[in-house]
């Protein structure tokens, strides 16, 4: 058997799991050689263990539904034992796990006396052969008495009655196995004797842990990501003879590659299947071309769709996954933090998440409240991922195809606005279409636009760091101030090209961070932060930033939503007031 590190968020486990059953399917679909057998050519089965408690959250009935959609070879183990630390099953829900997952059609489910070792036995013994053999979901609810405490500090005898204690005893698996045995005619000796081994092998190993070295703390940040293969710009940028074509086919080309070239690598979210191919269009004809069982549509489930890709990723499956906008990236958030980012670190590097998550952003044309938000410091605040945030469509390909191939979690910010350059100003987003070997390691930035030398050298230049929609906001405004105003595009806010930013800074003395996030608390003000420290000695004036207003959401009026956001006059504004600091 093989085992994931372990998830403590209660139900968390329940996506990833269902995720490798997913990802088993697609490779037995596709016969793939990366599926892996048992000794007898046996087909795999997976096992989620879960306690009746966790069946109430949300992410768990994702699970479910998936599972029973999709026919997944999963079984689903539940353990009984009617409290959730000290809430009882009387406080906390309406029916068992048995019985709830009778409204998910599909999953067949039965209901064990989990104390009973050879009721138990012979149940799990039917239920795997009829998994591994028929490739459908199962649901085992197991009663187990709950025989000792949560944890040291919340101890059984502070909620629970002495009634309660007692029968609870009386279901000891460990006595009734044995009681079993003797009446099975099994000599006492011979099952004291197993005991005894039992408890001297638990005392040697316990002696050894206690004894062994502890971790080196020097190598305490290895393993946060796994290496990647990409390091330096390949391929032909811009090739000759080619028309120009905007971010959304680019990143729509680069899939197409990807897929051609990868039969593992597979594109599900909701609507990016073969009926409309993505809101954007940015999966058009790609389920024509490979099939709907590499291009398929989900419900909306962002948890199940982001979480999932721990499983994919763990059997070799190399998942695209997209959520159809930044706002609508919350509820995927659990399963981004307590699952994908911290898989490499807490399995010593062993099962990293290679997945790529697509996430359209950002505001344009009174997208409003909900189609508009920008989400990058939040992502931003979680170690263990990485975040990219292309501005034109050679960047799109190039970095597209490094995110792909980098055996880490990415997350890829693509502007709604710059998908076609329908916002104006934007039209230098569209690119001639790079090679098929293009790819731009991540990590490093762009100069858009480079200061007279002149300029520097009287000391009246200044730079301009920014991404996305800010890249032509920049470039607007510099055109202001000829030939004094470097424009550094960051391509990947983490990991941050921090070498060429501090060069910069350095040469100039004084910066500007533009963004389109809300300003209080954002990235920008951290960066500026950062570089403030790494630069003092070379400033001439504070480091700038200019973000949007501080408001909860966009509006949706077109006028409140310019209000709110930077643009080329509200940049050139502050980058007049930087230059004559």
């Amino acid at each position: 058997p093989r085992i994931i590190h372990q998830s403590s968020a209660t139900g968390m486990q329940a996506i990833p799991t269902t995720g490798i059953a997913q990802g088993l399917k697609y490779l037995h679909q596709v016969q793939s050689s990366l599926l892996r057998l048992g000794p007898g050519e046996e087909q795999p089965v997976v096992v989620c263990s879960l306690g009746d408690a966790s069946v109430t959250e949300g992410e768990v009935s994702e699970a479910f539904q998936f599972a029973a959609l999709h026919q997944l070879p999963v079984i689903y183990l539940v353990q009984d034992n009617n409290w959730g630390i000290s809430v009882s099953s009387d406080e906390a829900r309406t029916m068992n796990a048995a019985e709830f997952i009778k409204g998910f059609t599909g999953i067949q489910s039965t209901s064990i006396d989990g104390s009973d070792f050879v009721q138990s036995y012979h149940t799990m013994q039917e239920v795997v052969s009829d998994v591994r053999n028929n490739r459908k979901p199962w649901l085992v609810h197991a009663t187990v008495p709950l025989l000792g405490h949560h944890t040291s500090g919340v101890r059984k005898e502070f909620y629970r009655t002495e009634e309660d204690l007692a029968s609870h005893a009386l279901r000891d698996p460990g006595p009734k196995l044995k009681a079993y045995l003797l009446q099975k005619g099994i000599e006492e000796k011979y099952l004291n004797e197993i005991e005894a081994e039992a408890a001297a092998r638990v005392k040697k190993d316990f002696e050894a842990a206690t004894i062994a070295a502890e971790p080196n703390p020097e190598l305490v940040l290895t393993h946060v990501f796994a290496e990647t293969p990409v390091l330096t710009e390949k391929g032909v940028r811009s090739p000759a003879g080619k028309d120009k074509i905007p971010m959304v086919d680019a990143a729509l080309f680069a899939i197409r590659e990807i897929m051609e070239r990868y039969p593992e690598a597979v594109l599900y979210g909701q609507d990016v299947g073969r009926r409309l191919g993505g809101v954007f269009r940015e999966a058009a004809t790609l389920a024509e071309q490979f099939g709907d069982h590499r291009v398929f549509n989900t419900a909306i489930q962002e948890a199940y769709i982001i979480g999932s890709t721990v499983g994919m990723s763990a059997v070799g499956v190399k998942p695209i996954v997209e959520v159809q906008f930044a706002d609508y990236i919350y509820p995927g958030f659990n399963q981004l933090v307590t699952e994908i980012s911290k898989s490499c670190y807490l399995s010593c590097g062993k099962f990293p998440v290679q997945t790529l998550i697509r996430v359209p952003i950002g505001a344009y044309g009174g997208g409003g409240p909900y189609h508009s938000g920008s989400v990058e410091t939040t992502l931003l605040s979680i170690k263990g991922i990485k975040v990219v945030y292309p501005s034109n469509a050679a960047d799109m390909k190039g970095l597209l195809k490094a995110a792909f191939l980098d055996p880490n979690p990415v997350v890829m910010l693509e502007h709604k606005g710059l998908y076609w350059s329908k916002v104006p100003g934007t039209e230098e987003a569209k690119t001639v279409e790079p090679s098929e070997d293009y790819i731009i390691p991540l990590g490093k930035a762009r100069m858009a636009l480079e200061a007279d030398q002149g300029a520097v050298d009287a000391g009246e230049s200044a730079c301009i760091i920014t991404y996305g929609m800010g890249v032509y906001w920049a470039m607007a405004a510099a055109k202001k101030f000829p030939g004094r105003v470097d424009v550094i595009d960051l391509r990947t806010l983490f990991p941050l090209d921090e070498d060429l930013l501090f060069a910069h800074v350095q040469k100039h003395g004084k910066c500007l961070i533009v963004t389109e996030e809300q300003q209080n608390n954002s990235f920008a003000e951290a960066l500026a932060g950062r570089i403030s420290k790494a630069c003092f000695r070379y400033l001439d004036a504070p480091v700038e930033v200019l973000g949007s207003l501080n408001l909860p959401a966009v509006p949706m009026n077109i006028h409140l939503e310019k209000a709110m956001l930077p643009n080329e006059e509200k940049v050139a504004a502050a980058l007049s007031r930087l230059l004559h600091a």
